[in-house]
């Protein structure tokens, strides 16, 4: 069982690149972020005509969130539980083939100090409770996403220099370890550990400007994390940076994981 998750930037902007990028590499589920679309206005047929049945929760302009899977999708949740007055859609999870997927796009924080990183970091910890809830129940669980967190100075060009900055300071870190620390697995670290060649420069997002992409000046914020029951199916994973190269494309990169029988 393949599982991805991509930022698509806007899922109409893009469609013709995720539309190939889904042919050519067949996941059998696709946890989408920043569809930037309702519910309503959703690209259905051209996912469809591919053999995705699809979930969406959805937003005009910004935000939004979905779900395609090859497998019937059950127990949808749109939005996370509890979570004080959710007006903007970055939540969704199902059951899929005996895995519960969870689609999240975590707040940007726009500025350190600012109510923006407060709502983020609130944001982090009520993902925290949820998963933590959802963990209890032993089963396979996938946690994909932009999380707007580099989890190290490994993740982010510039290392140490970054730590401080948006994305890097130890408060989003903290908030981040935290679902780590439940004994969810990294599974691109898993498999690309910190140290090793395949597991130096290992970035998801590229800013459009100042050359980000030309010159590997990345990020890694986009990630899959999966509970003890799903890391011990874990084959092999990755980022697939062939769609960034592409004109008009997001600025994030698809990351992968296989999941064994």
């Amino acid at each position: 069982m393949k599982i991805a998750t991509w930022n698509v930037n806007s899922i109409k902007a893009r469609l013709p690149i995720v539309l190939q990028w889904l042919r050519d590499f067949q996941p059998d589920v696709l946890l989408v972020q920043e569809i930037k679309t309702t519910r309503e206005s959703f690209p259905y047929l051209e996912m469809e005509d591919l053999g995705y049945n699809i979930a969406v929760h959805g937003q005009k302009s910004y935000n939004g969130v979905a779900i395609f899977s090859k497998f019937p999708l059950e127990d949808i949740l749109y939005g996370i539980p509890g979570e004080p007055e959710e007006t903007q859609a970055r939540y969704i999870e199902a059951v899929t083939h005996g895995v519960r997927v969870m689609s999240v796009y975590v707040p940007h924080g726009r500025e350190i100090r600012s109510p923006y990183f407060q709502y983020k970091l609130d944001f982090l910890q009520h993902l925290k409770n949820h998963v933590e809830h959802q963990l209890s129940f032993e089963e396979k669980l996938v946690l994909g996403g932009d999380f707007n967190v580099t989890p190290s100075i490994h993740d982010v060009h510039g290392g140490a220099q970054e730590t401080g900055k948006l994305h890097c300071s130890i408060p989003e870190r903290l908030a981040l370890k935290s679902l780590t620390n439940m004994g969810l697995i990294d599974a691109v670290r898993e498999r690309h550990p910190i140290g090793t060649k395949s597991g130096s420069a290992l970035y998801s997002w590229w800013d459009y400007r100042s050359g980000g992409w030309q010159q590997n000046k990345g990020m890694r914020i986009d990630m899959l994390y999966l509970s003890p029951q799903a890391a011990d199916c874990l084959g092999e994973a990755g980022i697939d940076i062939q769609p960034r190269s592409l004109p008009k494309a997001s600025d994030h990169a698809p990351v992968w994981c296989e999941l064994l029988p």
